[in-house]
């Protein structure tokens, strides 16, 4: 069983799997693509990828990849917390441009589902935090594109001082949104 919830754009969701407890610790059923299916979501994940931030603070994104290779991700956390933030690049949506956030925790045992047509972002908001990812196409470095984090366009609140964040030097030479070539398309209605 998994609660959904729809963000502010309804394609992004928060994935809540349950977690059954007990003195010994617990048991979670993280990831059935059954479950998922049942709710409205129909995506094949290929491969899981882990990321490790030993500080707080460190900037990851905004990431994506374009077609043929684009990526849907799943994404939860084992260990710490993050500020995960997806941005629509679809043409033609109602939200292009527009992003939304939410925390992604350990403790909150929550996920964060962020469709093809998104870019994608964390911020560490603990220590030695962990991602695990789930992503529904193969790395291809030549379809390996970004977002500039702290484009003022888009207008994030990362909780932090852009002097103080730990960003890659691939992450601070991304190109700003309005100089991006539009390889998205919206496709209509919003997923419930």
């Amino acid at each position: 069983m998994l609660d959904l919830l729809s963000l502010e754009i309804p394609s992004v969701k928060i994935v809540r799997p349950a977690r059954h407890g007990d003195d010994r610790g617990f048991f979670s059923e993280t990831y059935n693509k059954r479950a998922l299916h049942d709710c409205g979501i129909d995506i094949d994940f290929v491969q899981d990828n882990h990321a490790f931030s030993s500080e707080k603070g460190t900037i990851r994104g905004l990431h994506f990849q374009i077609p043929p290779f684009s990526q849907a991700k799943l994404v939860r956390v084992v260990r710490g917390s993050i500020l995960d933030v997806a941005v629509d690049l679809r043409v033609g949506s109602p939200t292009f441009g527009r992003h939304v956030s939410a925390v992604i925790s350990a403790k909150d045992w929550n996920q964060i589902l962020v469709p093809i047509g998104f870019a994608h972002g964390l911020l560490t908001l603990e220590p030695d935090t962990e991602v695990l990812y789930k992503v529904s196409d193969y790395f291809s470095p030549e379809h390996d594109k970004g977002v500039l984090w702290n484009d003022p366009d888009l207008g994030i609140d990362w909780r932090i001082d852009e002097h103080t964040a730990m960003v890659s030097e691939k992450d601070r030479r991304q190109p700003r949104l309005k100089d991006l070539p539009g390889v998205f398309r919206y496709e209509g209605a919003e997923a419930p």
